[in-house]
């Protein structure tokens, strides 16, 4: 029977637990859960408690744990499903023996802020481990529409399709589609990138713009992707598949999408420490920007988008300003 560790206890880790325990395939799933308190709670009333607490969590084939070192000796998959700013500490007294011959999966959507190195790579300079073993999976798919089993669509991406497939048979539901691509890089980065952008259609919300804008902002923003993407790997792809326009669209219009409430609040006004302070989850797109920026830097890209973004939420930059210097270069 093959084990499955799962590696997170958020809103998204907790929508794949049921994905997976609603899914035919037989399996065993050991899950990382942060605190000793949750997996009391959890094992009690089998719901998380402050993570889609809607959700019934099926406990029969589930092991929990607090200790991530016990998820990935005893898994022969591993799911990361932390945010990418905490990942470094769920992982920390781990090394490359852990990871010795396992399939590791990233449903992470973001950038290790220390290092600026999407997961794949931050996996393979730290831990050693082959990309080949990588499979990251990409939406467009909302926790709380899984939450309510809503038709959804995933994508599973890696160099070696067949590890691809072999993950994403375990996530197939009534409400879960699975597609299956080869572009690791591309379909990653373009995870990270709809964040930032997610954020752009959010502080144009919050200054007033309209639907008639936000649709030309997000027009030149898969553009904009495409255009990073291929530069960073250049390699054929469809940039308007799910993987790629769909997550953009969904995380830009959603009222589900922590990235556009981050960016509405910054448009309103809020500081960006205040707005932190209010979310109750992490907006990967602020670390992201970050990130993102000193690649763009480094490679001296043109990706006004992203720059507006990085020079509201780091530099100050006034919102209202900014916006306006960037209608004038859309198109």
């Amino acid at each position: 029977m093959v084990k499955i560790g799962v590696i997170g206890s958020g809103s998204w880790a907790t929508a794949m637990i049921k994905m997976l325990t609603d899914n035919q395939q037989e399996k065993e799933i050991n899950w990382w859960v942060r605190k000793e308190e949750d997996i009391a709670y959890i094992q009690q009333y089998h719901h998380n408690p402050t993570y889609l607490s809607a959700v019934e969590i099926k406990l029969d084939h589930i092991r929990m744990t607090d200790r991530a070192i016990d998820v990935i000796q005893e898994s022969d998959v591993i799911i990361l499903n932390t945010p990418a700013a905490y990942l470094e500490d769920a992982l920390v007294g781990l090394s490359a023996v852990n990871f010795k011959d396992k399939l590791i999966v990233s449903a992470i959507k973001g950038i290790i802020p220390s290092s600026k190195l999407i997961i794949g790579e931050y996996l393979s300079k730290t831990f050693g481990v082959d990309l080949s073993n990588v499979v990251v999976v990409g939406g467009p798919c909302h926790a709380e529409e899984v939450s309510l089993e809503k038709l959804s669509y995933l994508t599973f991406a890696a160099q070696n399709t067949a590890n691809a497939a072999i993950v994403a048979q375990f996530f197939q539901t009534h409400y879960i589609k699975t597609v299956v691509s080869n572009d690791l890089l591309g379909v990653e980065y373009g995870a990270v990138l709809k964040n930032i952008y997610a954020l752009a259609c959010g502080i144009c919300h919050g200054l007033g713009y309209g639907d008639n804008f936000q649709a030309v902002l997000i027009s030149n923003a898969i553009r904009e992707m495409e255009y990073f993407v291929n530069c960073i790997d250049p390699k054929p792809r469809e940039i308007n598949q799910s993987a790629y326009l769909g997550d953009l669209l969904v995380t830009s219009y959603s009222q589900y999408s922590r990235n556009r409430t981050f960016g509405n609040m910054i448009g309103k006004g809020y500081s960006v420490k205040s707005a932190q302070l209010e979310m109750n989850m992490v907006a990967e797109g602020f670390f992201a920007s970050d990130c993102i920026q000193e690649i763009i830097l480094n490679h001296q890209l043109d990706m006004p988008i992203c720059n507006m973004v990085y020079s509201i939420l780091y530099k100050n930059h006034s919102a209202a300003n900014s916006v306006k210097l960037l209608s004038d270069k859309l198109t």
